[in-house]
Formats: C-alpha cells, sequence, structure tokens
C-alpha cells in the first residue's frame, strides 16, 4: 500500500487530536484518505459518511478498500438504506439527502459515534430542510468532521452553517443574523437589499475558526505540473445573435418553431445562456434548436488531444457532442443524472485506462472525488454561474497522480453574456482564495509554532 504524503499524515493527526474539524484543504489532497487513517486508529464506534452521491462508492467505497482494507463498509442508497444501516460494518456511506431519512430512523444512529460530511457546501443553506435535519443528527455525534475545498465560494456566508454542524455554533456564532451583521455590509442593487462581505471578513472567519481547521493547497504538498486557463471565442450566426438581442431586449422571443418567454432577469440570463448554446427550451421543457456554431469547435479541440474532459449545462449539448462524437469514430461516455453509481465508477476506470478519448459530463454530476488524471485538458462548452462547480470541475484532472501539465478552455460567444460569467466565476474565486489563503498562513504558523 502507497504511504500517506506528510500532508495527509499531519492531517490525520490533527483529527486525532481534535474532536472537532474543518478540513478545507484543495481538491485533489487526499482528504478522504485521512479521514479513513484517523478512524482506522481512533475505531471507538462506527463512521457515518454523507457525500455527493457520485462518489458513495468511486471515491469512499474504492478508497477504504485501497488505503484500509481491514475496515469493513457499506454503501447507502435510497434504495437499500434499512439493510445498509443494519449491516455489521464499520463504515456506513451514504448520501447528503439521508439525513432526513435517518432522522425519522434515528434507531439507526446506534453504535455511531464519528460523523464526517464531505463537502459540507451542501448544507450551506441554514433554511433547507436537509441542513435543518443535518443539525439535528450531528447532536448524536462526538466525533465531527467537515471537509470541502471550496468553503465559500459565493460569499463569506456560506461557511457559517458548516461550522455550526461542527462545533454547535460556538466559533462562528449560534445565530445566523448576528454572524452576518458582523461580517457583511447591506448594499441595494436597484431592486432589494444583498449581503456584501467586508474586506475583513475572511480574516475574521479564519481567526474564528484556525484551532479547528486543517488546510494544504495542492501545490504546496504535491509537485504539480503547471496548469493554463485560456478563453476560445465563437461567432454566433448572425440571424442568432439578431434573436439573442431581441430577447435581451424584449424578453420574448419567437424562433419559427416555438415560442420563448423570460419574465424576470433570472430568467432572462438563463435563456440568453442557452441560446448561446444552440438551444432553448419552452415552458414544457422541450429544446429548439437553433444553430450548432461551437460544437465543431469543441469536436476539434478533443480530436487534437488524447484525452478530455468536457463540461456541457444542458441536455441538448450532451445530444449534440455524443451525436458528433459518433459520427467521428471518437471513443467517449457521459456522466450526468442519469449515470448509475455503477455506471460512473466504469467510466471513470476505463477513462484511468485510456480506452476513452473524451468524458462529457454536467459539473454537478461529476464536479466531486472523482480522478481523471488520464486526462490533460478540461474543454467548458459553455459556462456555469456555480463557482464550486466551476472549480471542482477543473480539479478532476489536476489532483495528485497527474504527471503532465493540463490546461483548461473556456469557450464563449462574443458579444454575448457568456466572457462575462466567465469574468464573475474568477470574482467568486478570488473571494474564495482570499479566505484559503489566510487559512493557509495560519496553518503554516501553527506548523511552525
Amino acid at each position: 500500500m502507497q504511504k500517506a504524503f506528510e500532508h495527509q499524515a499531519t492531517t490525520t493527526q490533527f483529527i486525532l487530536d481534535n474532536p472537532r474539524v474543518l478540513i478545507t484543504s484543495d481538491p485533489g489532497t487526499g482528504k478522504t484518505r485521512s479521514v479513513l487513517d484517523a478512524y482506522a486508529q481512533r475505531r471507538e464506534g462506527k463512521l457515518l459518511v454523507l457525500a455527493p452521491l457520485s462518489i458513495l462508492a468511486a471515491s469512499w467505497g474504492d478508497d477504504c478498500t485501497k488505503f484500509q482494507p481491514g475496515l469493513t463498509y457499506a454503501v447507502a442508497y435510497a434504495r437499500n438504506r434499512a439493510e445498509a444501516f443494519k449491516a455489521d460494518v464499520d463504515i456506513v456511506i451514504t448520501n447528503h439527502d439521508a439525513v432526513k431519512w435517518l432522522m425519522k430512523n434515528k434507531q439507526h444512529l446506534d453504535g455511531f459515534d464519528t460523523l464526517c460530511i464531505d463537502e459540507f457546501t451542501a448544507f450551506k443553506n441554514k433554511d433547507s430542510q436537509r441542513s435543518k435535519a443535518a443539525a439535528r443528527l450531528a447532536e448524536h455525534f462526538e466525533y465531527r468532521i467537515a471537509m470541502s475545498g471550496t468553503p465559500n465560494s459565493n460569499t463569506i456566508l456560506d461557511i457559517w452553517h458548516p461550522a455550526l454542524l461542527v462545533d454547535d455554533g460556538e466559533r462562528l456564532g449560534k445565530r445566523f443574523y448576528g454572524f452576518r451583521g458582523a461580517v457583511c455590509t447591506p448594499q441595494f442593487n436597484g431592486f432589494a437589499n444583498v449581503w456584501v462581505d467586508k474586506p475583513e471578513a475572511q480574516e475574521m472567519v479564519a481567526a474564528a475558526i484556525k484551532d479547528i481547521n486543517v488546510r494544504y493547497t495542492l501545490e504546496n504538498c504535491i509537485d504539480m505540473p503547471e496548469q493554463s486557463i485560456n478563453t476560445m471565442y465563437v461567432d454566433l450566426p448572425p440571424k442568432i445573435l439578431q434573436q439573442y438581442n431581441t430577447l435581451a431586449e424584449d424578453s420574448v422571443l419567437y424562433t419559427g418553431k416555438g415560442t420563448i418567454n423570460a419574465i424576470h432577469a433570472g430568467a432572462k440570463v438563463k435563456k440568453l445562456l442557452q441560446l448561446c448554446t444552440g438551444a432553448v427550451y419552452d415552458d414544457h421543457g422541450s429544446s429548439l434548436m437553433v444553430h450548432d456554431a461551437r460544437y465543431q469547435l469543441v469536436m476539434d479541440l478533443i480530436q487534437a488531444r488524447d484525452h478530455s474532459l468536457v463540461a456541457f449545462n444542458w441536455r441538448h449539448e450532451r445530444e449534440k457532442l455524443t451525436e458528433l462524437s459518433d459520427k467521428a469514430g471518437i471513443k467517449y461516455d457521459f456522466i450526468d443524472g442519469t449515470t448509475p453509481a455503477k455506471k460512473r465508477k466504469d467510466i471513470v476506470d476505463r477513462m484511468q485506462a485510456g480506452q476513452l478519448q473524451v468524458v462529457f459530463a454536467h459539473p454537478q454530476s461529476a464536479g466531486h472525488g472523482l480522478t481523471l488524471t488520464r486526462a490533460t485538458s478540461v474543454i467548458w462548452a459553455s459556462p456555469t454561474y456555480n463557482a464550486e462547480h466551476y472549480q471542482q470541475f477543473n480539479r478532476r484532472i489536476y489532483r495528485a497522480g497527474q504527471t503532465k501539465k493540463t490546461e483548461v478552455i473556456q469557450i464563449a460567444a462574443r458579444d454575448t453574456w457568456e466572457p462575462d460569467v466567465y469574468e464573475k466565476l474568477q470574482d467568486k474565486l478570488g473571494r474564495m482564495e482570499d479566505l484559503l489563503t489566510v487559512l493557509n498562513k495560519l496553518n503554516e504558523l501553527r506548523k511552525t509554532a
């Protein structure tokens, strides 16, 4: 078995030394192994893992088998939850939404003393039913670990509820509105007040959670090859650009095949971004294909590279890309919300074995836990507004095990919203990096103290 990296061993010891832990190390640094190694050493009660559905078996199950073969585990899906929790195993791995079921079936928590929440941003919304159930669930555990490499991808407020799950509000407060008033200021955006991070918000939060936080950057703990980020532009056909401008001004578009309405600003932006990618969806969910200008560029990029990972946001993108791949004889597969867990693992294994030239994937479905380091290129067929999905998806190829230079290629239509979306993503990531940079400095100070 491969020896743990130094940063993994240090993280393991930090978990053993602290009953409540936040791990904010970068995606790809091997946080899962540190948790498993710590649990194997302490091993008092049972371990409950809450993780994204897509990585229950593909990441946690595989890592348990690889790094801690002496531990037994069960993966609990909706179809077999009761049986999995009754199984005589050390670890039960289940998805985030299972918290609601567990609060209705608390008898299944008997024997557990350790909770690990993987990708704790799933519980950042304090008002969701899932988050409320998670707060009640956490009270049943003596040892609590929560981890994410993207802890505040939108605002510093994202970290309040995950921290509450770990320490019951000891560090960031038990009242959300008190925390918000301390780290944000209200600004009127023309429609309503929005809460904007104060300049010193990152430092305030980092100082408050430093004693329970451990963080490592990928570059500081592993000698990573360079990664570049480039934007490539396409021009919309004149007729489509005219339709784009019409929809932007009037919120109604007659395509010749149907009528598209965008009744508010958010809907308008969504429809405009759809139109850039070649289709718009009517009120019944049917897509009206109006052009395929960008997809040949995506295919040219794929064919010029040995192995690529391509992000798509809409169903029609997947359909067009797989259609063109079939015509070109390109070996591919895709991962989205319809892909079963067993098939996800098979797709990852085939890509890593070099049997696939490209994997088309939805960022939300393939943005966590999966290792696809055989690929050296991430191609964004269209942008996402979600900074967490963007960062996590790019890290599928830029992680431990990558030995070659990698690239991220962003495709955007000129004179549209798309370049602005990529720019706003960088703004969000910049704010997130501010907090992570402070946490990293505090972690370095702790090591030298």
